[in-house]
């Protein structure tokens, strides 16, 4: 009984011999271990789920602190600073180069590479106050004043402007990231991330600063005079001392560009007096007569003088550019020049306005001009300038050629105000005959004496440079070759009184520069002070 009772005393499953037991086992094995990869599953899951929304969240942090930096600086990274005596802004921009520009106008913007990006600062020298500008006319001592104080200045300025562009890029972006986070952390990150990208932008341009970089500036726009704005260059040293220097010059200099425009003494024409366009060597640009139109418009012009080299090759085809002649609606008086034909003549004295000379005289405005034509008929060959390799046959042939007119002159038994021949080296035979000559062919102003005869009025000579650019030529040399003009004012005398060199810059500019003359009898007139206008302007 015993026995037995031990037997039923075993639990059941006991026996290691009971059908199933091994099944029973297994299967709770794998139901354990089935639970235990699910559980691992969910937890793998849920940390993934966890690490997406942290990154999620990180790069919508920093997109908007980009965003609000960017805003903030497009609004707010602009100041107002007095330097010296102009009005100035100070603007800072995103760039991925950085560097400076200083924009004076109207004489046109100065690029320094003066840092590195990511933010460029801009620099407007905008009006004169009123003031100041007085007080540097009326004390000498006025503009090194001023230029003294100019660096503390541009710092004061450079200072205000960092602090404001911190501000408004921290407040846009936490501005920007409560619309979208609705989460104090997030906006509190938002904020601090947008501190250290503008901080850091400012840092790097800190950093990189270039303290040399004004000894390599870069000009655009009108800025026709350029070391009178920025000094001489080569005093400029690689520390900020001399840096400062050159600044307060830039100041300085640019005050006495303004100051010395608002009173510079102009040449008054008096009623009566006339005006005379001269042009020459237009070479078939189509250009020169878009300007020609404008200066005799704008100028008042009385009537337009061309020496010669209207065209390239003098054929028949190109007799169809002389046509813009009748719209000038002005005497347009014309001698040939080597690159013009007897076709070439001929078709300009078609024009309704024009006046061909060769060997002959016209009056004009009051005026009493004459002209010969160029004695070659050389299309094929490039210009050459006076004196620089012609043959003795060629020069006794173009000197030939004003020892006919000053003979014409000479009989005419009146005086001749104007001479016109194409080549300069054309012109030695004329002095004494005439006050002035006019020429052409060289592509280069000249303003010269001739040799004066003894007993006989001086004359003098005037070569101009290509009114169009030199035609196709012009585009040959590394820059495009201007287009040159002059208006001459002759009073009631009839005696040349200025002259006003005008300059378009080169094909595909539009830079032009108007430079006064005021002719002394005494001596070669200086000219005045350049000044840059986008368009010439008549004078008064």
């Amino acid at each position: 009984m015993a026995e037995r009772e031990d037997d039923d005393m075993r639990p059941p499953g006991a026996d290691d011999t009971a059908p199933g037991a091994d099944d029973t086992d297994a299967g709770t094995r794998r139901s354990v271990g089935e639970r235990v990869r699910a559980a691992g599953g969910a937890l793998g899951r849920a940390a993934r789920s966890r690490a997406g929304r942290r990154t999620r969240i990180t790069l919508g942090v920093l997109a908007v602190s980009v965003v609000g930096v960017v805003l903030g600086v497009l609004l707010g990274a602009h100041t107002k600073v007095d330097i010296g005596p102009f009005n100035a802004q100070m603007t800072i921009r995103p760039s991925l180069t950085g560097g400076t520009d200083v924009v004076i106008p109207p004489l046109g913007s100065l690029l320094l590479d003066s840092h590195d990006g990511p933010a460029h600062l801009s620099v407007q020298l905008g009006t004169l106050d009123q003031r100041r500008t007085k007080a540097l006319i009326d004390d000498p001592a006025g503009i090194a004043r001023a230029s003294e104080t100019a660096v503390h200045d541009v710092t004061r300025g450079i200072v205000r402007l960092g602090v404001r562009t911190l501000a408004f890029s921290v407040l846009c972006t936490l501005l920007l990231a409560a619309l979208v986070f609705r989460n104090v952390r997030r906006v509190a990150w938002s904020g601090l991330l947008s501190l250290v990208i503008t901080g850091g932008s400012l840092g790097i341009g800190a950093l990189t600063l270039r303290t040399s970089a004004i000894e390599e500036p870069r000009y655009e726009g009108l800025l026709v005079n350029a070391p009178a704005v920025v000094g001489d260059a080569r005093r400029i040293a690689n520390d900020y001392n001399m840096y400062a220097e050159q600044l307060q010059r830039l100041v300085g200099n640019v005050s006495r560009i303004y100051t010395t425009v608002s009173t510079l003494p102009l040449y008054d024409p008096a009623p009566g007096t006339k005006r005379v366009l001269h042009v020459s060597d237009l070479h078939l640009n189509p250009t020169a007569w878009q300007m020609i139109r404008t200066i005799v418009e704008q100028f008042n012009i009385d009537a337009v003088i061309d020496t010669g080299d209207i065209t390239d090759w003098g054929s028949e085809p190109e007799g169809s550019f002389v046509s813009a002649i009748g719209a000038l609606r002005v005497p347009y008086i014309y001698i040939r020049g080597n690159h013009d034909s007897a076709r070439t003549a001929a078709s300009v004295a078609s024009q309704r306005n024009a006046i061909v000379l060769n060997n002959s005289m016209t009056t004009v405005a009051g005026l009493t001009i004459a002209g010969i034509g160029d004695p070659r008929f050389t299309p094929d060959k490039e210009t050459s300038p006076a004196g620089s390799g012609l043959t003795k046959p060629v020069a006794e042939q173009v000197i030939g050629a004003g020892e006919r007119l000053a003979n014409t002159v000479r009989s005419a038994g009146h005086p001749v105000d104007i001479a016109l021949v194409h080549d300069p080296e054309s012109a030695g035979p004329l002095s004494g005959v005439c006050p002035l000559v006019l020429a052409g062919h060289v592509h280069a102003r000249q303003t010269r004496m001739l040799a004066q005869v003894p007993g006989q009025q001086p004359t003098r000579l005037l070569v101009e440079g290509s009114s169009g650019g030199a035609g196709l030529r012009g585009l040959e040399g590394e820059a495009p070759t201007p287009l040159a003009m002059s208006v001459l004012y002759f009073g009631a005398d009839r005696a040349l009184q200025a002259y006003d060199d005008i300059v378009v810059g080169g094909t595909g500019r539009s830079q032009v520069t108007l430079e006064r003359h005021v002719v002394n009898e005494k001596k070669l007139p200086n000219p005045s002070p350049t000044v840059a206008t986008p368009t010439p302007t008549r004078t008064r």
